[in-house]
């Protein structure tokens, strides 16, 4: 066989509300799940949560076979023509989406078919799941996954299903077995059932986990739309319930335009990225060798005269050079890692105190330093240079709209959710050019929280009680199998 099935499927309770999709790669001969994937994204629309169904079934099907043809079958009629080429792609959080669903196979070898919902029952069965498991406060598990079940009934191929069967959770030689029997047209003696192995999304190994959504640990997410964990109206909904809500829910004066930038919390709502629909095996589950994982040391920048005035600092500003304070603590940070040794390669944000640093760091190590734009900081329009009072003083309703939404944007500037979905996308290509690796890169406090957030898979509440100082220095290491681990955060002690 050298076709594959991905049906996909998102949704959103309140259309932006609590949001997930879900995927599912099949047989064509046998209607058999080769790979399923879910995961509860946050506060989203549903055209954004059903385009984070389809890369993420896309990416579970590239897993199993890169070179099959793929027909995706969609009850949404905007996503289908809209990647049929037939209509054209206007809304701002669709189009990262679209283009990133687009490069993951060559466009030849994918076609998109309209079904109508009726005949999509598992993808949105798991779209409804990841979303119960988001209300619940968690994410979606294969393990407890009924969707195959309920829906293999009504999938013409795939006879009745065993209510008994067990969902193999983990279990990477029986998902890799499943699929290299299904590509070679023998799926009926790989396995036991479509029960059996559609849990296997979570795994490594060659039947893949379902990748990467366009996320992290996701908005994970991962990719675009919210993260796990409650956002913007649904912390309203639970402050209003009585539902406690963790203190630093909403950034103070002092702590939002903190050294050059916000917090950044509400950037990593929209994951846009690394989460694999199912979070992959952790700790004892974890596959034994996972080989050199790529390691990004990730460096804030040195002061400038605008980081100890707590002034909104971005990329649509002045674009301020390190302040003497600023050159003293790259000295201090390019010793410091030449005493490691570890670096193998530096990248950088394009601005100047970026590009200064990442040159004080270069010079010591004997490196050259390369570019990436899509590491700047967030450009907070007119509100640069100012402080955080300041803003709420001339832009109140702006400031309370960007508090309350990653979807918001600084009055002419960008919004978080804009920032999450590059800064995904920059990690996902770097992991892959220098997996094995040792990379520093010299960014902003707005890239860094948002990476180590989705590298943790935390609330994106979580990113108020981070602190990262100027010339601090953190790091994470990427797994093949999708996983992330926070090696350290806001390393200071170069400075002393």
């Amino acid at each position: 066989m050298r076709e594959l099935i991905v049906e996909a499927d998102g949704g959103s309770r309140g259309n932006p509300g609590p949001a997930g999709y879900g995927a599912v790669v099949l047989d064509p001969v046998s209607g058999e799940p080769l790979v399923e994937a879910a995961e509860y994204i946050g506060v989203a629309t549903n055209n954004v949560a059903e385009y984070k169904g389809l890369v993420a079934g896309l990416k579970a099907a590239r897993e199993l076979a890169p070179e099959a043809t793929v027909r995706v079958r969609m009850d949404s009629k905007l996503v289908v023509e809209q990647m049929s080429g037939r209509w054209r792609i206007k809304h701002p959080d669709m189009k990262p989406l679209a283009a990133e669903a687009a490069r993951i196979f060559p466009p030849s070898q994918v076609t998109y078919e309209w079904i109508p919902r009726e005949r999509n029952k598992h993808a949105d069965r798991l779209a409804n799941e990841a979303m119960d498991a988001g209300k619940r406060g968690g994410q979606w598990q294969p393990s407890t996954s009924t969707a195959a079940l309920d829906a293999g009934g009504a999938r013409p191929g795939s006879g009745t299903p065993d209510a008994g069967a067990a969902r193999v959770v983990g279990d990477a030689a029986a998902g890799a077995a499943k699929a290299r029997a299904a590509l070679a047209g023998t799926a009926k003696a790989a396995g036991t059932g479509a029960a059996g192995t559609s849990g296997t999304a979570a795994t490594s190994g060659a039947a893949g986990a379902a990748g990467t959504a366009a996320t992290s640990g996701a908005a994970g997410a991962a990719g675009t739309a919210a993260a796990s964990g409650a956002t913007g109206a649904s912390v309203r909904a639970e402050t209003a319930a009585g539902a406690p809500v963790a203190s630093g829910a909403a950034p103070s004066a002092s702590s939002a335009a903190s050294a050059g930038g916000p917090p950044a919390a509400a950037a990593a709502s929209r994951d846009a990225g690394r989460t694999a629909t199912a979070a992959p095996p952790v700790g004892w589950a974890a596959t034994a060798d996972l080989g050199a994982p790529a390691t990004f040391v990730l460096l804030r920048h040195g002061e400038t005269a605008l980081t100890p005035e707590k002034r909104f600092s971005g990329s649509g500003g002045s674009d301020p050079d390190l302040s003497p304070v600023g050159r003293r603590q790259a000295d201090a940070v390019a010793a410091a890692l030449a005493a490691r040794g570890t670096v193998q390669e530096i990248v950088s944000s394009p601005l100047a105190r970026c590009r200064q640093t990442a040159a004080t760091v270069a010079a010591r190590l004997g490196l050259d330093v390369h570019v990436d734009d899509e590491l700047r900081e967030t450009d907070f329009g007119a509100w640069e240079g100012l402080t955080f009072a300041e803003v709420r003083e001339r832009y109140p309703d702006d400031m309370d709209a960007w508090l309350a939404s990653p979807d918001a944007a600084p009055t002419g500037g960008e919004s978080f959710a804009e920032v999450a979905l590059r800064v995904a996308a920059a990690r996902d290509r770097l992991t892959v050019r220098h997996a094995g690796r040792t990379v520093l890169l010299v960014t902003h406090v707005t890239p860094i929280k948002t990476l180590v957030r989705l590298a943790l898979g935390a609330p994106p509440e979580s990113l108020f009680r981070m602190e990262l100082s100027a010339a601090s220095v953190s790091a994470v290491a990427y797994y093949r199998d999708g996983n992330a681990s926070v090696r350290l955060l806001n390393d200071t002690s170069h400075l002393r």
